[in-house]
């Protein structure tokens, strides 16, 4: 996965708490082929009127919204299904960063295990900051998971980014679970060898 270190990006708010993963990919998209990227159904059903044509009210539809990485969105967000499809929607859509209140637990564990940090901060920061974005939507907000800090713009300050530390540190390194085992490799044979010389029987 791509590592994360420090973004910084105009941001995307997508209103409505409980945005399920059904809203952020339809299921019947999760049959296509994901090397040809998830992004194209990223909010496919809600960022279309009756029509099937793009909302131009929807925020992702607005000019400039596609160069944002950082979305802002309401209480849990996320939530549904289980499906990892919901979060390389967003990957693949270029999105590095959500924003919010809280997560549904399993979309929360999927986005740290591809990449995506979500960062979760209070409700009344996040509504300052939706207001804000509104008045001033080229306002810029900066993501530093090296310092574990969340920047805003105006007068909303500085906030922790607080998640796991092994997390934390397979996202700066851009290093999955698997991937991160892997740097330990010479440690782990050198474990199993000595296990073998103590334990001759085991290697039989």
């Amino acid at each position: 996965m791509k590592a994360f270190t420090r973004e910084t990006s105009t941001v995307v708010a997508i209103a409505g708490v409980n945005c399920d993963t059904d809203q952020i990919i339809p299921g019947r998209f999760l049959k296509a082929d994901r090397a040809q990227g998830y992004g194209q159904f990223l909010f496919h059903d809600i960022r279309r009127d009756a029509q099937g044509e793009p909302d131009p009210a929807f925020p992702l539809n607005r000019p400039g919204a596609d160069a944002a990485t950082i979305l802002l969105v309401e209480d849990n967000f996320g939530c549904g299904s289980s499906r990892e499809g919901a979060v390389y929607a967003l990957a693949d859509h270029g999105i590095r960063a959500v924003i919010g209140p809280s997560f549904g637990d399993i979309f929360y564990n999927n986005a740290l295990k591809n990449g995506l940090l979500p960062v979760r901060l209070p409700t009344v920061v996040c509504e300052a900051l939706a207001k804000h974005l509104a008045e001033f939507p080229d306002a810029q907000v900066t993501v530093d998971l090296e310092t574990s800090e969340l920047m805003l713009p105006g007068n909303l300050g500085t906030h922790p980014i607080v998640i796991e530390a092994f997390a934390r540190d397979c996202i700066l390194r851009g290093l999955d679970e698997m991937e991160m085992t892997i740097t330990y490799l010479e440690q782990i044979e050198a474990f199993e060898a000595a296990r073998i010389s103590s334990h001759p029987w085991l290697g039989r």
